[in-house]
């Protein structure tokens, strides 16, 4: 696996080249602004709405995503995956340029053929591995998230030192960037968010909630324990990985980590992992999820307000009010992006 920094990124890759970020979200306002502070000349492609008053509110010249890659050299797509097809067929490759580069911050519509660009198309890769606002914040203080870069077309024969070169100006090289493959990225992208990452935290946090409150105990005790606490040990791992985070805890909890996890994350839940691991390499998740999109997400839906209406929500909104501290310096900023 391949490694670089600023120092092996071919310096001016970028000059007289304009990028258009396409969306102001989480990853769009952090590339943008940091590519911005880069030297890059940047515009934004984008519908109206309250997204395109953020990005010129930020000083970006923002426009409609059609008007945007006219004048655009390198588009970055930074939408939802879900939006992203229909946008590139409407929007993007009716009036992208010959030999213009195509980048993604994931790999997902390129992986599995949702998005087919024409042969003459240069297309890339450069995911950070943090969310948007944790790249925008790690760049204002000089440092960096690491990225992962991948080069799927290269009809020019410079689409990887274009990669190179937005990755260090969005601060990846500060950090280190990492060449992979876009279906390596995808594959195990989603697999991390699905099993570990997001549902399998989510699921384990309100797995050991209820059963706490179940047994009778206050649910404000089982909310710090089974999600507050939670933090604390996620900082020890990011740190140093697992065995920092056992160094650091009381023999104890150590003694209960090593003899009970195994019994709740057993062989059977392994076997179910691979499962969802075939169900990602199949394609099965990816058709899942654009049929549910295609039909307005009703599962999606349903679900997520069956999660915001959990007691846990209730009790956690209560406990935070308690800890002002929380507020300050907080990684999500909704009033800009």
């Amino acid at each position: 696996m391949k490694i670089y920094y600023d120092k092996d990124v071919k310096k001016g890759a970028l000059k007289d080249k304009t990028v258009c970020i396409m969306g102001y979200g989480s990853q769009g306002h952090a590339h943008a602004n940091n590519l911005k502070e880069s030297g890059v000349d940047v515009i934004i492609g984008i519908r109206k709405g309250a997204s395109m008053d953020k990005a010129k509110k930020a000083g970006f010249e923002a426009m409609p995503p059609a008007q945007a890659v006219k004048k655009a050299d390198v588009i970055m797509v930074l939408l939802p995956d879900e939006y992203q097809a229909d946008v590139y067929k409407n929007e993007i490759e009716p009036n992208m340029k010959k030999g213009s580069y195509l980048g993604f911050a994931h790999g997902f519509n390129i992986h599995f053929n949702q998005i087919v660009p024409s042969p003459d198309t240069n297309v890339f890769m450069v995911a950070p591995k943090g969310p948007g606002h944790l790249v925008r914040s790690e760049y204002t203080k000089g440092s960096g998230v690491p990225c992962l870069i991948a080069v799927q077309q290269d009809p020019s024969r410079d689409t990887k030192e274009i990669a190179l070169a937005y990755a260090s100006a969005i601060g990846g090289g500060r950090a280190g960037i990492i060449e992979t493959s876009f279906r390596e990225e995808t594959e195990t992208d989603l697999f991390g968010e699905q099993v570990v990452l997001c549902g399998g935290l989510t699921s384990l946090i309100m797995a050991g909630y209820e059963t706490l409150v179940e047994a009778g105990y206050a649910p404000e005790m089982a909310y710090f324990e089974c999600l507050h606490e939670v933090k604390l040990i996620v900082d020890l791992l990011y740190e140093g990985g697992i065995s920092n985070m056992r160094y650091s805890i009381s023999n104890t909890a150590q003694f209960g980590d090593l003899t009970r996890g195994p019994r709740v994350v057993t062989e059977d839940t392994k076997k179910e992992m691979k499962n969802i691991l075939n169900e990602i390499q199949s394609g099965e998740f990816a058709r899942e999820w654009m049929l549910e999109c295609k039909a307005n997400k009703p599962v999606f839906t349903a679900l997520t307000r069956k999660g915001e209406q959990h007691q846990i929500e209730e009790v956690g909104a209560k406990l935070r009010d308690m800890m002002p501290w929380l507020k300050k310096g907080k990684l999500v900023d909704k009033s800009k992006a």
